[in-house]
């Protein structure tokens, strides 16, 4: 354990001198998997695809807020699914346009939501997403995650259907939208999962704000039970096809990787826990204080020696 307290300070340390590099960095990587993500799924359009028009916008977008960032990923993603579909790339515009205008124009700090949403979507841990945005985020996060889970449903409905959309034959364009949103709306496990995703910020955000020992390791657990209890109880009402090892996969790694990143962020020590109380004209103030972990970094020197052998000169009789 005090390997990593003393692994997590030389961090700290280590990004407070090069935060800037490092937030670049992580935009970088963060925008070259999400774009990367979209290629490998609904990589239609072959003057974009591959990893050098990827690497290209990712270095653009770690110059950007995460916004903007956001933006690049999402044209990128509708010019491939214009190739398949100008009216579900239409649709997804309107998405996107209704999520900056819900969303960008009260509270733009969690921007980082959209591109990572889908992207734990395509890696299977979906469900560290409510976990982590309830610790760190607030309530509103729920609009950019549960967009998100939109987002990827409209992308697999385009990958799976990709075949039928591209058809010639000749419909209505009005029968066409209406097919359209009636197989991305009347999905049932979209439906579940963002209420799922919603709860599990509720869950997580309201336990954590407790006044209790260990709150953040008990929020982790009661979203983790409640976003299971909802996805057990809508494969039950709705007959979805649904794979129980993949699930527990997925729930376990996000769970490690929630851990982890409480530890990271949040390491305190409950068993220093303090009661003050104050009191002024008007009010008694109850104050419960946790002091957090705080190690220092051993200081290692490592100082040579270099022992030089005096060596003893023979001297001869009559000689000096």
């Amino acid at each position: 354990m005090m390997a990593l307290l003393v692994f997590k300070e030389r961090l700290r340390v280590w990004y407070g001198k090069y935060a800037a590099y490092i937030n670049g960095a992580v935009r970088f990587f963060l925008s070259f998997a999400a774009l990367m993500a979209i290629n490998e799924n609904v990589g239609f359009m072959t003057r974009i695809s591959g990893a050098v028009p990827a690497l290209a916008l990712a270095a653009v977008c770690a110059f950007l807020p995460y916004g903007l960032a956001a933006v690049i990923v999402g044209i990128f993603m509708l010019l491939h699914v214009s190739v398949v579909s100008l009216e579900i790339a239409v649709l997804l515009a309107v998405v996107i346009l209704l999520i900056m205008l819900l969303y960008y124009g009260f509270q733009p700090g969690d921007s980082w939501l959209l591109l990572l949403t889908p992207l734990a979507f395509f890696l299977n841990i979906p469900y560290v997403i409510p976990l982590v945005a309830g610790l760190s985020c607030s309530l509103v996060s729920v609009i950019p995650a549960c967009s998100g889970v939109l987002i990827y449903y409209i992308l697999l409905y385009v990958k799976q259907n990709a075949g039928v959309l591209t058809g010639g034959a000749a419909v209505d364009i009005t029968e066409k939208y209406s097919s359209i949103l009636d197989g991305v709306i009347s999905n049932e496990t979209m439906l579940f999962m963002a209420l799922a995703f919603a709860v599990g910020i509720l869950v997580v955000y309201i336990v954590k704000n407790l006044s209790i020992d260990y709150s953040w390791y008990i929020a982790i657990a009661a979203g983790t039970v409640s976003q299971a209890a909802i996805v057990f109880v809508g494969v039950f009402l709705f007959d979805v096809s649904f794979s129980v090892v993949s699930f527990l996969i997925g729930m376990a790694v996000s769970v490690l990787l929630a851990a982890a990143y409480n530890f990271f962020v949040f390491a305190v020590d409950y068993t220093r826990t303090e009661y003050l109380q104050y009191e002024d004209d008007d009010y008694y103030y109850y104050v419960k204080a946790v002091p957090k972990i705080a190690v220092s970094a051993p200081d290692v020197k490592v100082q040579k020696i270099n022992a030089r052998k005096n060596s003893k000169k023979h001297v001869r009789p009559g000689e000096r």
